[in-house]
């Protein structure tokens, strides 16, 4: 088939993508390609205007090989031109004639194509007029289930009676794949053509039907839901249009970039992504979603490897330490004992330290300062009447509402593994139906058993090891045992009135100034002002009301000033009752006389130390022994023990034996304190009784604890450095001490030590020798 063949001619080729034209088919096309656009050019200087239109391949191809394009193909007119604004060029084609390429003769700035043109083979016989009427009636029932071709256009083809033209009209218009329209372009035979249009007919149509079947089963499914489906695809396009994700996908896809930058161990990071995934199959309406993602955002906000650095200065802590309190000197050389440890080994188990003291002491704000000489976070949570174990240990996540346990809150405000966690109040835990929090408290404050702390709610193990954990209490007695064994307890008894005066002078007053708005030049405190509110105007152990009394002198001096009465305020042990109106405590609560059957007595309580006068009244009766005051089972026992030595005593102490028979006692505490307190009352009731039974009397400036035994040894009491302090302020000038507390002698301040005499004793015939008045 040479050149020299009459049929054969060359023509320019214009590859199509993703389009097919068949021959009596008028379509319109859009020219971009820059091959493509030449060879329309050299098409339209022709006078007929013909081009050769053949499809390629694969839509993607940009610029075409000669291998990419189908061998078959179709001779077609130009009839209109148009450039449009962007550049590319409408054409208006119309299809002539099949013609298969036969080879390429130009193929650089555009396709040229010697070509044959394929005659149609014409078999107008009775099969093929079956198979025309076969197609046609196909088509109209394809037409009928399809609904996108328009009657009009059906009108058209039924009345094309070319076998040949009717079958590449209707496969011009069904939608099929570029290779199916292609394979039915190659077939020159006409039958053949038709089989093949009846052979897609077919399947088509019975694709639609199965279409049509599904969709009406949808359709009555879809009616139920179809607003509430309506409905959430409104709101996905809403909350797109917010910059929100969409729901649940968005949801988690959110999750898993924050897991790929979560530093936590293994075990965590397994947790999170298995419940990640559960999250992911829930439903957006389920509530057991928000139960995941909760739990999912709480693993998340626990800190598991973020810690901060510890400053190991020891001296920069010191100076923390003393600027923010004054005395406290025990606690604070255990804070820079655990500094100096840190810093030679560089790991520690976090101490467990138990504050105890009265109320106002400063054990709250010693915890603080500790975390800032440490450079910690702080956290505070406070135990004082909580009863239930899921405080502490979280609920399980079965229940409505659960959330972790107070420890893992605190952990999350603390967002480090390694802050300064204060328990307030521990002595002030309830237990009931409910579980005993103070046992669910054993686990977090042992040492061996805290780096695998388990919450109900959160169900992995948790490191507590590192936390610096410090408890607070006013008394150790409410403590359970088992809790107490596991903490170091640091005893911070209450204040001296010296202390008090520098706390006063360096802290109280400087601050309660600056916050009334009051400098130096407008308030003046002088120091004996102060001494006469600590005696006359409070009674306490710590310095609360030391600090009332000073906000109050700062709200009257603020007064004074803005009405204009004086520029500058001077407070002064005269006129200091002008601010703070009648004292309010007798300063030294010891006896103004030599008393008969009443004893100072010293006791501790939990807001530092008391004095306590025990008084002794006889009278006429049968032997009998009656108590009064609030007493503890303790106390009551102490005057039992008392009174049974002085009966078996009575020869030696000059007491009539029969006496007593005839004779009532009655023994008073005025002032009872906690039953806690009891044992250290024995020797004070003895000697009471004694001096009402001999009519010996008590010198006034004698106090005294301790307890008895039936023999009358004296046994050794608590609290030695409290009750100094009240016979200190109470003007008391001997105290008469069991000797096993000699020892407890270095804890008391100087300045208490050398206004008071302490006479260690051992048996009660010593104490009666040094408090009985001999006439």
């Amino acid at each position: 088939m040479g050149s020299s063949d009459k049929k054969e001619k060359t023509l320019p080729l214009l590859p199509l993508r993703g389009l097919l034209v068949y021959p009596s088919m008028v379509l319109h096309l859009d020219v971009g390609r820059e091959k493509s656009v030449k060879a329309l050019d050299q098409a339209m200087m022709k006078d007929d205007s013909l081009i050769l239109l053949a499809t390629q391949e694969k839509v993607q191809i940009e610029e075409p090989s000669i291998q990419d394009i189908y061998k078959i193909g179709t001779v077609s007119k130009v009839r209109q031109m148009l450039k449009l604004p962007n550049g590319t060029i409408r054409v208006l084609v119309e299809g002539l004639y099949r013609a298969r390429i036969v080879e390429y003769v130009k193929e650089d700035s555009y396709f040229e194509v010697v070509y044959r043109v394929l005659e149609e083979q014409d078999e107008a016989d009775a099969i093929v007029e079956a198979l025309m009427r076969s197609a046609l009636e196909q088509f109209e029932q394809y037409v009928n289930v399809s609904k996108k071709i328009s009657p009009e256009t059906l009108a058209s083809i039924v009345d094309i009676d070319e076998p040949g033209r009717l079958t590449d009209v209707i496969a011009s218009h069904l939608p099929l794949k570029i290779k199916d329209k292609q394979d039915i372009l190659e077939l020159v035979s006409v039958k053949e053509r038709l089989e093949k249009i009846l052979e897609i007919l077919n399947n088509e149509r019975e694709v639609l039907e199965l279409e049509k079947k599904i969709s009406q089963r949808v359709k009555k499914q879809m009616e139920k839901t179809q607003k509430e489906y309506y409905l959430r695809e409104q709101m996905k396009a809403i909350q797109k249009e917010l910059g929100d994700k969409e729901g649940r996908a968005g949801e988690v896809e959110e999750l898993r970039n924050k897991l790929n930058q979560l530093e936590a161990p293994g075990y965590v990071l397994e947790k999170i992504t298995k419940e990640i995934d559960r999250l992911e199959k829930i439903p957006t309406a389920s509530a057991e979603g928000t139960v995941i993602r909760t739990y999912i955002d709480w693993l998340f906000d626990i800190p598991w490897t973020q810690s901060t650095e510890d400053d190991l200065d020891i001296k920069k802590a010191q100076e923390i330490l003393d600027t923010d309190h004054y005395g406290l000197e025990k606690a604070k050389e255990r804070v820079l004992e655990y500094l100096a440890v840190q810093k030679l080994t560089k790991k520690l188990k976090g101490p467990i330290l138990c504050l105890v003291g009265p109320p106002g002491v400063g054990k709250t704000s010693l915890a603080k300062s500790i975390a800032k000489s440490l450079g910690r976070k702080f956290v505070r949570i406070s135990l004082g009447g909580v009863r239930d174990e899921s405080e502490i240990r979280g609920h399980r996540r079965t229940y409505v509402g659960a959330m972790p346990g107070r420890i893992i809150q605190g952990m999350k405000t603390a967002g480090t593994i390694n802050p300064v966690f204060i328990l307030d109040e521990i002595d002030k835990m309830a237990s009931d139906f409910r579980g005993d929090p103070a046992s669910a408290l054993l686990e977090v404050l042992d040492p061996e058993q805290n780096n695998t702390f388990s919450d109900h709610y959160i169900e992995i193990p948790y490191d507590l090891s590192k936390v610096m954990f410090i408890t607070t209490a006013n008394t150790v007695h409410t403590i359970p045992r088992p809790l107490l064994d596991r903490m170091e307890v640091l005893e911070i008894s209450g204040y001296t009135e010296l202390e008090k005066l520098q706390i006063a002078k360096k802290y109280l007053l400087p601050k309660q100034m600056e916050e009334h708005g009051l400098s130096k030049d407008k308030l003046q405190v002088h120091e004996d002002a102060i001494i006469e509110v600590i005696r006359r105007y409070t009674r306490e152990a710590g310095v609360r009301n030391l600090e009332r009394q000073m906000a109050t002198l700062s709200r009257k001096a603020a007064k004074i000033i803005v009405i204009g009465e004086k520029k500058k305020v001077v407070v002064t042990a005269k006129n200091v009752n002008q601010f703070l109106g009648k004292s309010r405590f007798r300063y030294g609560m010891a006896e103004t006389e030599d008393q008969i059957g009443a004893v100072t007595g010293l006791v501790w309580t939990a807001v530092g130390g008391d004095t306590l006068t025990i008084e002794v009244s006889v009278f006429p009766g049968k032997g009998r022994l009656t108590l009064t005051g609030q007493l503890g089972d303790v106390m009551k026992e102490s005057a039992q023990a008392a009174f049974s030595y002085i009966r078996s005593k009575a020869n030696d102490l000059k007491i009539d034996p029969e006496f007593l028979e005839k004779n009532d006692i009655h023994i008073h505490v005025p002032e009872g304190a906690i039953p806690k307190d009891g044992p250290s009352a024995g020797i004070t009731m003895a000697t009471a009784l004694v001096s009402a039974l001999t009519g010996i009397p008590v010198s006034k400036h004698v106090g005294m604890t301790g307890e008895i035994t039936l023999r009358g040894r004296v046994l050794p009491i608590g609290g030695l450095k409290e009750k100094s302090l009240a016979a200190h302020r109470a003007g008391l000038t001997t105290i008469i001490i069991p000797k096993d507390n000699e020892k407890d002698l270095e804890d008391i301040p100087d300045s208490v030590k050398k206004d008071l005499t302490f006479i260690p004793v051992e048996h009660l015939d010593q104490v009666l020798e040094k408090a009985l008045v001999e006439q």
